[in-house]
């Protein structure tokens, strides 16, 4: 407990837990975000870092409102320099001439002055001084953390997860030891060598769990005896012809659930690729086995959409929705319980404690990388021993696949259903404005539907309501007299949403102006264009993925791009229509957690360790964790993970 360290006060106490430390286990694995090294440099216009003698007395200058600037000559290495220090006024009481300092900071040789950002008393020690950079907050400034964890270095006793075979293996250092080198390093290389210990421990743990759902995921399943003739003689009622990447789809799932283990599954492939005929099919498959189906999906939108599909493709199954604004959900919930229901789709709603399933054999998640892993497993334990099947429009990278969803199988649909055209994409700026205005008046006359998506500027709901009403007007103003204009955000009520949607799947809406919030869901096949502002606030994915509510048709289809600043990383979006290739580029960019929104989901989150940076460290852990899982002679602190890791398994 914290309040067992001497010389810590209650206010330092409140001030730590402000920031979730809580143990002195937070405090030791509080890290540094960054680490400066103090070396002394010739004056560059980089990052000079120098020592030397003050030569005049300093002088403050206010200007605004509060801001000053502090000045003086410098002598360095025999040459006099200027300095500059802005709003640190209150440092000229404690300088004087003669005095010696390290400042560092940006050279100017032209003005022959050098703009300080930090100044230290002293002159540059011979060794490298490498100092541990934390995040601060007002009242816990960086040397009051070093000076906290200073205290507790001493009481560490944080339990070691890496096996003794891997430590020989790799020639770790004792974690006791990586955990002071973190927060006092002594050497570069001596506090590399401590950041691959912690970085490995938390990846080769997670690997761990994967495996551990591997091994649960392959138990026994469910008995099947269905004909493969059978399943054909429904896709032959279907009323267009599949794709090869959704046949061969098809026959990897059927397989599964004839099998003797259960299946395990993500299905996955751009937006518009034809994934729900397939989950469809695996719905029916299940139905002729006599059991029921269980379908979860992240927004309201996307489940009503989908219980519209479902109900139209399989009109003798018994199907139901099941969200936070269903009607009689006690009678509901009691015809689920007593196995009167085929199919369930819903939201979150389904995984509450009151929802019992009577004969669960089929659990599919739509959008799965939105759901953390207890919610997953909430819906799969409602079932005995159910299949499983993931599916997502996020395309996964090859070597990510590979490792983090290692529990499961993969099946991709690349091919775009027969008669669709690839949507081109422009990137444009604002000076460009009258030809996207030109380009959206072709597509109107033309009796299309417009997207007109603004992004989240900031992490707040007003911003975000705010900047689609402001896009909202201009849209009025300019087609406001001959279009209907409609506008969606995250503030509407559900039926609120609902009823502006289904006003655009009829066309009574020809410019639809939203958030993010169509990104799942809306799917309107007159839709040809798709306008983003602020292109360049989006990731590549994203991008992608909302560009994917257009070309839904036969109609030839757009994506105009809107941003004034950034726009290199934009052109890849220009070059292609491959999801998979444009996941791969947005992992290189912006790794996985944001690409795949699994630090918000709680899959990941890791400390130190990066999933992209630390690859490698990755690929053994992953070998590590399987060979690991294979010996028997686990001790009893073993024993607990396992047992903690087979509760969630």
């Amino acid at each position: 407990m914290l309040e067992n360290i001497k010389g810590l006060g209650p206010k330092t106490i409140e001030n730590l837990t402000k920031i979730n430390i809580n143990s002195i286990e937070d405090l030791l694995t509080y890290y540094p975000f960054r680490y400066e090294i103090l070396e002394r440099t010739n004056l560059n216009e980089d990052k000079s870092i120098i020592d030397g003698k003050i030569m005049t007395l300093p002088t403050v200058y206010y200007f605004n409102y509060r801001k000053n600037l502090l000045k003086f000559k410098f002598e360095v290495s025999n040459n006099i320099i200027n300095v500059d220090i802005y709003n640190r006024a209150f440092l000229k009481q404690k300088l004087s001439i003669g005095d010696t300092v390290t400042l560092i900071g940006k050279y100017n040789k032209l003005k022959n002055t050098l703009v300080a950002s930090e100044l230290i008393f002293g002159e540059i020690p011979k060794e490298k001084v490498i100092t541990p950079i934390y995040h601060q907050t007002a009242d816990l400034n960086n040397k009051k953390i070093v000076k906290i964890i200073d205290k507790v270095k001493t009481l560490y006793n944080l339990e070691d997860y890496i096996p003794d075979f891997a430590k020989a293996k790799y020639n770790f250092l004792d974690k006791k030891e990586a955990i002071l080198e973190l927060h006092f390093p002594s050497s570069e290389k001596r506090l590399k060598d401590a950041q691959n210990v912690i970085k490995y421990e938390e990846l080769f743990l997670f690997m761990l769990k994967i495996n551990i759902l591997k091994k649960h995921k392959s138990r026994r399943g469910l008995s099947r005896a269905i004909s493969f003739e059978q399943v054909e003689d429904f896709i032959k009622k279907i009323p267009f012809k599949l794709t090869n990447d959704q046949l061969f789809s098809t026959k990897e799932i059927y397989e599964d659930l004839i099998s003797d283990k259960r299946m395990n599954r993500l299905l996955q492939g751009d937006v518009g690729s034809g994934k729900t005929i397939v989950a469809m099919i695996a719905v029916y498959i299940n139905h002729l086995s006599g059991y029921s189906s269980a379908l979860m999906v992240p927004t309201e939108v996307l489940a009503n959409q989908h219980f519209e599909n479902f109900k139209k493709m399989l009109p003798d199954l018994k199907i139901e929705l099941l969200t936070s604004s269903t009607k009689n959900k006690v009678k509901l919930k009691e015809k689920i319980e007593k196995n009167e229901v085929d199919l369930v789709i819903g939201t979150h709603a389904i995984i509450t404690d009151d929802v019992s399933f009577g004969n669960l054999g089929l659990v599919i998640t739509d959008e799965q990388h939105r759901f953390g892993v207890n919610q997953r497993e909430n819906l799969i334990n409602k079932g005995v021993r159910p299949d499983i099947l993931y599916m997502s429009a996020t395309p996964i990278p090859r070597t990510f696949a590979l490792t983090i969803y290692g529990d499961m199988d993969i099946s991709s649909i690349k091919e775009l259903p027969h008669g669709r055209h690839p949507v081109k994409t422009y990137i444009k700026s604002g000076k460009d404005l009258r030809w996207v205005l030109e380009k959206m008046l072709f597509e109107l006359e033309k009796k299309h539907q417009i997207y007109v998506v603004v992004p989240l500027i900031e992490e707040s709901e007003k911003s975000d309501l705010q900047s689609a009403l402001d896009v909202y007007e201009k849209m009025n103003r300019a087609f406001g007299k001959k279009f209907n204009v409609g506008l969606l955000h995250g503030k509407l009520k559900n039926d609120e949403k609902e009823n502006v949607i289904n006003e655009f799947k009829k066309n009574n809406i020809n410019i639809l102006v939203s958030t993010t919030v169509v990104e799942v869901g809306v799917d309107v096949a007159n839709a040809t264009l798709m306008i983003i502002y602020e292109a360049h606030m989006f990731g590549l994915s994203t991008l992608h993925q909302l560009r994917g509510r257009v070309g839904r048709s036969s109609l030839e289809s757009s994506c105009i791009l809107l941003s004034d600043s950034r726009t290199s990383r934009l052109r890849i979006l220009e070059k292609t229509n491959d999801g998979f290739l444009i996941s791969e580029e947005d992992f290189k960019l912006r790794g996985s957690g944001d690409l795949f929104g699994i630090r918000q989901s709680g899959d990941m989150k890791f400390k130190l360790a990066d999933i992209k940076e630390d690859y490698d460290i990755l690929l053994n852990a992953k070998e590590d964790s399987e060979q690991f899982l294979k010996m028997s002679n686990h001790d009893e602190k073993w024993q607990k993970v396992f047992e903690k890791m087979n509760k969630l398994a």
